[in-house]
Order: structure tokens, then sequence, then C-alpha cells
């Protein structure tokens, strides 16, 4: 198989010669791990579970694990899911590469689409299918959003949707999201929508790919499933906790698939990423934090907020130049948003990943903005 390099692994090589200037401290907003610490009540829950080590959890999740994810699909989105439509994972990162190949294995020539620029799990999980790829292209003339192409989807077997946005913050309107269910029935594609930034939305909740799938009167979830993660949401990634949701035929499948597969959560983990799917009080409190670091960013970069996630996909001109002489001069990491696509998308464009707390965030975007404004005086 031949991967291409992962985007942080290319970081490393850029600027791997350049000596940061000494009077900053470093500061990194390239990956997106928040910074903020796990909230006492879940980690109070994994130490008083750690004597459940001794035991051999199971591939399908444990049932009070199960129940929770349910009861956040109600809670969240009044989404009343059957326990044979949803499954735990071991974070989401495991899970969107190896179900892709899962899916596609008795495809006779598999094609997966997915946008572009992307999340790169999504590049290896085709690579590793032997997937031909249909990179749904997100442009500034498109804001950002996946252009519908009949002809292509219907060469496809798999889509993958990722709504709010990696990298871009963009989120998709709930029409269009229908219209993406209607395409996965008509071409009989798999939808899959990545939405493990759901709940870090600004101003009001946004939806997920499941209502907009009963919107359309396909409650039963055919052809349609979505995952979704607690790392971000409750400041929890080393949790690992993720599930998928939808189609239930698909999902009885991928169950005996996984048994093989060998991915399943520790018993502490579990008890402990099941209270924090239980709780949604506390994932406001990171997102007041979000609010007020889109805040700084408006007033320090004069950039506008987005609908949702922690990003700031911010438009510089040659990123490449941009991130090496940025860290060179000012001791921050950020990512070229080349190194995020392929063929061109993601180009003149960086991430910064706005995950400190306020005092470490103004300095941060302090520092950029005096670069860029250095840029300017050029």
């Amino acid at each position: 198989m031949n991967f291409e390099m992962y985007p942080f692994e290319k970081l490393n090589q850029l600027l791997k010669d350049i000596t940061p200037s000494s009077n900053y401290s470093p500061l990194s907003l390239t990956i997106g791990e928040p910074q903020f610490e796990t909230p006492s009540f879940i980690q109070e829950e994994f130490c008083t579970s750690s004597k459940e080590l001794n035991k051999y959890p199971k591939i399908a999740g444990e049932s009070y694990l199960k129940e929770a994810m349910i009861g956040y699909m109600k809670q969240r989105f009044n989404i009343s899911l059957e326990l044979n439509q949803l499954l735990p994972s071991f974070g989401t990162r495991e899970l969107l590469f190896n179900f892709p190949q899962f899916y596609l294995f008795d495809k006779k020539n598999p094609v997966m689409a997915f946008p572009n620029p992307f999340y790169q799990i999504y590049e290896g999980s085709a690579i590793a299918s032997r997937a031909k790829i249909i990179h749904l292209n997100l442009e500034p003339e498109n804001n950002f959003q996946p252009q519908i192409d009949e002809d292509s989807l219907k060469k496809c077997e798999l889509v993958i949707l990722n709504t709010p946005n990696n990298p871009t913050s963009s989120v998709m309107p709930f029409e269009q999201m229908k219209e993406w269910v209607k395409l996965a029935l008509k071409h009989d594609f798999l939808l899959l929508n990545d939405e493990c930034y759901i709940d870090l939305w600004l101003d009001e909740p946004l939806p997920s790919l499941l209502e907009a799938s009963i919107a359309i009167g396909n409650e039963e979830f055919k052809n349609v499933l979505v995952i979704n993660s607690i790392s971000k949401r409750s400041s929890s990634p080393g949790l690992r906790s993720g599930f998928i949701a939808g189609d239930k035929e698909i999902l009885k499948e991928y169950l005996q698939y996984r048994t093989y597969v060998g991915c399943a959560s520790p018993l502490p983990l579990q008890r402990a990423s099941a209270k924090a799917w239980e709780d949604q009080n506390h994932v406001e409190v990171f997102r007041s934090k979000y609010r007020k670091n889109f805040e700084l960013a408006k007033e320090i970069l004069g950039v506008e907020a987005p609908k949702a996630t922690f990003y700031i996909w911010l438009r510089v001109g040659d990123e490449i130049r941009f991130t090496k002489e940025l860290y060179q001069e000012y001791n921050i990491k950020v990512i070229p948003g080349s190194f995020l696509g392929r063929n061109g998308m993601g180009k003149g464009y960086v991430r910064l990943a706005l995950v400190y707390e306020e005092d470490m965030m103004r300095e941060a975007l302090t520092r950029v903005a005096k670069f860029k404004e250095n840029l300017k005086g050029e």
C-alpha cells in the first residue's frame, strides 16, 4: 500500500531545518486536540472503574455504554435508535479506516468519494480498500460545500461527507443534507457523515444526517450512517469513544467483522465514556471557550467565526512560505492547507486550531497578526 505521508509528518519535514525565534515560547495550532482539562466527573468515573481492568470488554460495547449513546441521540437530536442501529467504536479514526475496507471488500471495482481537502484517514481507507477516489472539491466559490455531480456519484459505492467540516469549518445546510440522502437512495450508494464536530456549534445546535434521513421519509436509515465522538465535545480524546449509527442491516454485518478486528474499549474507558455521553451540560463549558476564542480571532485577525468547530481556515497567499516564516519569526506552528488536500485544494490557506485557554490564544493570535502585518509591509 502506498500511503501519503501524514500532514504532521510533512510539517515536521518542512520545518526541520528552521530554527525558531528564541524570543517566543513555542506554540502549536496544528492538531485538533482540545487542551482543556477533561471534566472531573469523567476522570472520577475512570478512576473508580479501574478495578475492571481484569475483565475483557465486549467487542459490541457494554450495554450501559450503548444505552448512554442512544440516550445522547435522543437528547441531542430527538432520534430514537434501536440497539441494533448503533455500534460503539474505539474512537472514530479506527472506524473510518476499517469500515470502508469492510464495506468495499466484495465490490469488484470499488469507488469512494469524500471532500477535498479532508481528514487524511479518508484517503488512507480508500487506498487500503483498493478504491478509486472521487474528490468532492471544497472551494470558496461553492462556500466549501461538496458539489453534486450525479454522473460521478452513481459510480460510487461509498460517499463520506464531513459536516461540520475539518478543515474548512463549513456547515452543510439541512436542505442540502436531505438532497444527499435522496441521492444515496436513488443511486444506491452508502452515505456516511463524519459528525465529530457537531456539538461544537457556536450559535445554535446543528442537525444530524440521520435527521435529514427521517425528514425525507427514510426512517430506517437505509444507506445512511453517521459517526460521532466525545474527543472534541468532552475534551476527552484519550478515552477513544465513538460510535457509528444508522442502517441496521449494514451494522449487523459490520459487527461480525469487528469481532475479528478486536478494537474493544477497556471497561474503565467505557464507564467514563458513558458518563460523558449522558451529560450534555459540560459541553456548553467548552462551547463557551471556543466562542471566546473566535471572538479573539475576530478582534485580533479580523476573521468571522464559523458556525461550528474550533478551526480557522485562514487565507494567506503562499501557505508554505507563511508556515515556514511564521515558525521562524514567531515560533508558532500551523498546518498548510495544501497538506490537507489534493490537486491544489487547500492551496493558499492555513488551518489554525483554537484549542487553548483564552490567555494563550490571545498570545498566539497576536503573534499571527503581527506576522501578517509584517508581510503586508514588504
